[in-house]
């Protein structure tokens, strides 16, 4: 059996120490008795999140000192299966002695979250370490885990429902885990896609760098209309930052986000509030793609509200190379990846596909000038993340820049501010050009996109919507519009006719006079990848 060496435990605790994540005056062995049963913590030292501001201001003027594992072999050897035996045990679970509302359980250290991060307890502006010990977890008595050395660190936090509930032990609703990811249940009782605290050079001309959360400060909601509040302490080559979080449990989940950056060395992007989720193909792309269900996504669209009022959609893509597109803004109403097909006959899998959860971000103060970018990436299976969308403020992000931002982040299933006046595009589908019973021209797709809206309904009869659409080349024919019998839906199509491979980008929206009827659809049409719908 293969021991940590004095000079790795040497090496482990002076990288922690160098990055300024030891609170002052406190060792990680000292310990004391927890109210929770054999749950040891630190000495307790004061805690302010200006403080926190401060350390990250203070890191970012440093070098970067990348986390160390306690012990790279043993924990590069805790693979999938051997991290799926490590269970918290509940009856080590800070806050179920009813100190706090919302018990919180520690993820293991693994092959696949390989970083220590320190976990500290608030209450009455105190913070404790908790001091990792692997009789806190149900592991198998030969377990390669039970060889990391003392207080190796854990690889992130879960927070678990109201213990009054009966299921409390095996329901959680919040998590994170590996970088700065995290996520949350929507009202519909799903994890699905994820949000980050940070992203940097994102399909930039660099690699992508993921920053990690290096310490967390958890103070526990006292009942259940207060927010669990977790401070944050995150550290990565080219950036720092503190991170204070407000997580309410109310219908979904909301959090209110405030972020202090600063950057240690220029970035090419800098994203703020990202987004990562999951799109391998819908309905208007399915046909080139191989499995057997009808959908298989995360998120279907990104939703966008401008400074200006205006409201957009834009269908996702699974491009065949990486994709950037950037929608300009200044003091951004809103954004975020949506799943709105939730019809379970769309996914027909056991993995609930039609119950994952929106994620809207809504600005909090001026953003200022700058863009929602949306990152597309090719994906041939759906265990890939491929789509990310966040904020870019305008200007280079230089070494020794600073930002801050806050916004909230609302996980549940729908926009949280829809607006009844304006028909939503529901479907886009793509098939070939042309009218049936003729000579179709294989040059040309045509598009048909679904509205849903109760503004459709005070239509008189025998009128009809006008469409207006746009392209960024080529030419638009056969415009066409009319209600599909026995819905509520109205079918807005046409044909485009756009030469050679580059992409094309199309808007359309209905109006009635001078006053629109829907949201802005907009497509990105990628040439390559459309013609192999034309059989």
């Amino acid at each position: 059996m293969q021991m940590t060496t004095s000079v790795e435990r040497r090496r482990f605790l002076k990288s922690i120490a160098a990055a300024g994540l030891i609170l002052p005056g406190l060792s990680i062995y000292q310990t004391a008795l927890a109210e929770v049963p054999g749950l040891d913590l630190g000495n307790p030292q004061p805690f302010e999140f200006a403080d926190l501001i401060a350390r990250a201001k203070s890191m970012a003027q440093a070098a970067y000192e990348p986390p160390v594992a306690p012990n790279p072999e043993i924990v590069g050897r805790i693979d999938y299966d051997t991290h799926g035996k490590l269970h918290y045990k509940r009856d080590h679970s800070p806050f179920s002695d009813g100190s706090g509302t919302y018990p919180v359980t520690f993820f293991h250290l693994g092959m696949y979250f390989a970083k220590p991060v320190h976990m500290y307890l608030l209450e009455n502006g105190a913070a404790r370490e908790v001091i990792y010990k692997p009789d806190y977890f149900d592991m198998p008595e030969d377990s390669i885990a039970r060889q990391l050395p003392p207080n190796s660190g854990f690889a992130g936090f879960r927070l678990h429902e109201n213990q009054s509930r009966d299921d409390w032990k095996t329901q959680d609703w919040a998590a994170f885990l590996g970088a700065s990811y995290f996520r949350a249940i929507g009202d519909e009782g799903q994890y699905g896609l994820s949000a980050r605290g940070i992203a940097v050079n994102t399909a930039t001309s660099v690699p992508e760098e993921f920053p990690d959360f290096r310490q967390f400060f958890i103070e526990p909601a006292k009942n259940a209309e207060d927010p669990v509040t977790i401070y944050a302490l995150l550290d990565g080559p080219s950036i720092t930052g503190a991170y204070k979080f407000l997580l309410y449990r109310g219908q979904g989940v909301t959090m209110d986000v405030e972020k202090h950056l600063f950057v240690r060395r220029d970035i090419e992007r800098l994203g703020i509030a990202p987004l990562t989720s999951m799109f391998w193909y819908s309905e208007q792309n399915k046909s080139f793609r191989f499995d057997w269900r009808p959908e298989v996504h995360d998120s279907d669209g990104l939703e966008l509200w401008t400074g200006s009022g205006e409201r957009i959609w834009r269908q996702l893509n699974n491009p065949e190379t990486i994709r950037a597109s950037a929608f300009a803004d200044h003091n951004p109403r809103g954004f975020g990846l949506m799943q709105r097909d939730r019809d379970v006959k769309n996914y027909l899998d056991g993995v609930r596909y039609h119950r994952r959860p929106s994620l809207w971000v809504e600005p909090k103060g001026d953003w200022n000038d700058g863009a929602v970018q949306l990152i597309e990436i090719p994906t041939d299976d759906e265990i890939h993340d491929n789509i990310a969308a966040f904020w870019v403020p305008n200007g280079p992000a230089r070494a020794g820049n600073s930002y801050a931002f806050k916004y909230r982040l609302h996980w549940q299933a729908h926009n949280p501010f829809p607006v009844a006046e304006l028909a939503r595009a529901t479907a886009t589908r793509m098939g070939r050009g042309g009218e049936p019973g003729t000579n179709r021209p294989r040059d040309e797709i045509k598009f048909s996109v679904e509205f849903e809206g109760d503004i459709l309904g005070t239509l008189a009869y025998g009128e009809f919507p006008e469409i207006v659409v746009s392209t960024s080349r080529g030419e638009i024919t056969r415009t066409k519009i009319e209600p599909i019998m026995d819905t509520r839906i109205w079918r807005a199509a046409f044909d485009l006719k756009a030469a050679g491979a580059d992409p094309v980008d199309l808007r359309m929206y209905l109006k009635r006079g001078d006053a629109p009827l829907s949201e802005t659809w907009m497509y990105q049409h990628l040439p390559a990848v459309g013609n192999q719908h034309q059989g």
